[in-house]
């Protein structure tokens, strides 16, 4: 029996799936803005959308842990955790009073941020 044009197509070894596909997306609306505008004013856009998905994360993080406020400690579990969970590696490095420093052992973009340094305030803006 023939196969049809649609089976042959649904059995092709293609590696894409939703993440790959929305990477990829990130990596050209960064890379196109960094072309039309410049790197400081791409990485400011993005930091604006970085931001306000950072609020809906606190609320997320919030109701999930049955509190108003975050503690020091638990911003600073949380945001490990949130990396974690879309495949980076951060560790804090030093916490205080004044201050929370993480390090970075793998970018949840992997290697679509090459050549996409404002992809990087996705992240740190979160």
């Amino acid at each position: 029996m023939k196969q049809s044009l649609a089976d042959t197509v649904n059995t092709l070894n293609i590696p894409l799936e939703r993440d790959t596909f929305v990477c990829t997306l990130i990596r050209e609306l960064a890379g196109t803005l960094q072309d039309l505008v410049g790197l400081e004013e791409a990485s400011g856009f993005i930091s604006v959308v970085a931001e306000n998905m950072g609020r809906q994360l606190n609320h997320t993080y919030k109701s999930a842990l049955l509190t108003s406020e975050l503690s020091r400690e638990q911003v600073a579990d949380v945001l490990v955790d949130l990396k974690k969970r879309i495949q980076g590696d951060f560790y804090i490095i030093e916490q205080n009073h004044e201050k929370i420093i993480f390090g970075s052992r793998a970018c949840p973009f992997g290697n679509l941020v090459i050549g996409r340094p404002s992809m990087c305030m996705m992240t740190s803006n979160v």
